[in-house]
């Protein structure tokens, strides 16, 4: 692949147009959308049906596959179906199935009929699936034998559609087989309203229940920003999203953001090892890469990356969900032999700030990047002042001036986030003088030690460089003196003890690396840090273990 100097942002932005986005997004041009259309539909039309949209990998190595054409088949015999079940437009359909092809073909027959995908990831137990499809109103459940259990025993339960087929112990399910070889559906696409849902998300819940956030169809412009801009996903790359698709992030960018641009996106069925993903880059020659922090963080740690740089054929890489550290970054360079950009968003409003691959600008390691285009980004203090660069406050929104914006509110109107035409993101956000933005914490964790604000991610960043860390977490204790100290849960690598001295040494390196406020004075070892399912540290759980032990050491 020749290597071509990116756009200036400033330029990028003079010229752009969501007018633009929308019409190549669309060959109806009729103001309307259908997410089946704008994913798959119009690149057969186009003549890419032989393109393929999806190469998956089975837990034993087997590798299937599914060309634009054939997803156009296969969905629309399943939207025949669902048809014939009396399903249309607005229902919620959820899936809880494991990176498959009948995944791909449910989502895509989904929006075929107008309907609404709902996500469930395949490690929720029941009591999270019996809130999701209670709180959605869900007209039916696709999954498999192996989470079929989940679905017993719930305060309602829709008809369940059985990929692998009918079991004796439900009898009263639908087989995924006939449905697929039911009738194709009658009738084209409906066309829709822009602020229609296609999605029915739910946000991770850390703090209280879930919220729902229906996205509608005009949020597939922004996902196929993000996927231009920042990704850079080109026409001849071989993506892989290692995100798991129960999750935003994965539903949006490995599924919905390489279809809307007719690129192949690739599944690995298996639970992620360093060795496994080292061998999938290898064996499907990815380009195009992305995960979480922690998946990089393992990579490093495994040992096994340190030279792949010489068999991968990485182009570019990309990570969301918590900023990136110094050393992974430097790593991610010089092992894996491209650059890796830090990327920020939310379920809410997918990813509206990043460090564009695609485009020229500013790059701090460990910011968030710039406003992606289309949005205004803001930070405001308490009486929701817009701030000057340097200073933090909560990240916001301008709504009025972002029209790739389409967040709506939650869906059940479980909070109001928005005020004087800002949505409030929830999160401490500084913007520097070049334009940049920097990430400092969620606007409760924040920990205040001697009058300082220290945000907890320069602190775990910084812990982090220690040798033998593999994953750390900073939250404020309670202390009558300071009013809080800094405490670091730290996880250690393997071939490493914990100790007192251990201790001394790694809060000596973070008093020396970041400030002589800013370190940790107290800190525990852990085997494994609270996450969400999707993979965030609910530091919400360490901040009441450390004001209980605050507390008991009285």
């Amino acid at each position: 692949m020749t290597s071509t100097t990116p756009p200036a942002y400033a330029d990028y932005l003079d010229t752009f147009s969501i007018g633009d986005i929308i019409a190549r997004l669309d060959d109806h041009q009729d103001g309307q959308l259908n997410a089946f259309e704008a994913c798959c539909g119009r690149h057969v039309r186009a003549g890419r049906g032989d393109v393929l949209a999806l190469v998956q990998e089975d837990v034993s190595g087997a590798t299937h596959t599914l060309s634009y054409a054939e997803l156009d088949q296969q969905s629309a015999h399943l939207a025949g179906w669902f048809q014939a079940q009396g399903l249309g437009e607005g229902d919620r359909i959820a899936c809880m199935l494991p990176r498959s092809l009948p995944l791909m073909v449910a989502v895509l027959a989904t929006w075929r009929i107008g309907a609404v995908y709902q996500p469930l990831f395949t490690a929720f137990g029941p009591d999270a699936v019996d809130y999701r499809l209670g709180q959605a109103d869900t007209r039916l459940v696709i999954t498999d034998h192996a989470n079929r259990y989940k679905f017993e025993g719930l305060s309602q339960c829709p008809p369940v559609l059985a990929v692998g087929g009918l079991s004796s112990e439900h009898p009263g399910d639908h087989d995924w087989h006939a449905a697929l070889t039911h009738a194709s559906m009658t009738g084209k696409p409906p066309r829709l309203s822009p602020d229609k849902p296609f999605l029915q998300m739910f946000t991770s819940g850390t703090v209280g229940k879930p919220k729902g956030v229906a996205v509608p169809l005009s949020g597939m412009t922004a996902f196929a920003l993000y996927m231009e801009l920042a990704v850079d996903l080109r026409d001849d790359d071989r993506f892989w999203n290692m995100a798991d698709p129960g999750w935003a992030y994965g539903l949006y960018y490995a599924i919905a953001g390489p279809l809307l641009l007719g690129v192949t996106t690739h599944f690995c069925e298996a639970g992620f090892s360093a060795e496994g993903a080292l061998e999938f880059m290898k064996r499907h020659r990815i380009t195009n890469f992305a995960a979480a922090p922690t998946a990089y963080r393992l990579m490093k740690a495994s040992g096994l990356f340190d030279d792949a740089h010489q068999t991968l054929e990485l182009r570019a890489a990309s990570s969301a969900g918590e900023p990136l550290n110094t050393e992974v970054v430097s790593w991610v360079e010089m092992s894996l032999g491209c650059s890796v950009m830090d990327h920020y968003g939310q379920t809410e409003t997918g990813m509206t700030c990043n460090n564009h691959h695609a485009l020229d600008h500013p790059k701090h390691i460990g910011a968030m990047g710039v406003p992606m285009p289309g949005y205004r980004l803001a930070i405001l203090d308490a009486e929701y002042n817009e701030l000057p660069p340097g200073e933090p406050g909560v990240l916001a929104v301008d709504i009025e001036q972002s029209p790739a914006h389409f967040f709506q509110g939650y869906t059940w109107q479980e909070k109001d986030p928005f005020v004087k035409g800002y949505y409030l993101t929830g999160d401490v956000v500084i913007r520097n003088a070049d334009g940049s933005f920097q990430f400092a914490g969620r606007d409760d964790d924040i920990i205040t030690t001697s009058g300082y604000r220290v945000g907890p991610t320069d602190v775990e960043n910084s812990v982090m460089t220690h040798p033998a860390v593999a994953e750390s977490a900073a939250v404020g204790q309670p202390d009558e003196i300071r009013g809080e100290v800094i405490k670091s849960y730290i996880v250690l690598r393997m071939g490493f003890e914990a100790s007192e001295a251990l201790a001394e040494e790694i809060r000596q390196q973070v008093r020396k690396r970041l400030s002589t406020h800013a370190f940790p004075r107290v800190i525990e070892f852990i085997d494994e840090l609270p996450k969400t399912p999707s993979g965030k540290i609910q530091r919400f759980k360490l901040r009441a273990e450390a004001a209980e032990d605050a507390r008991l050491s009285e």
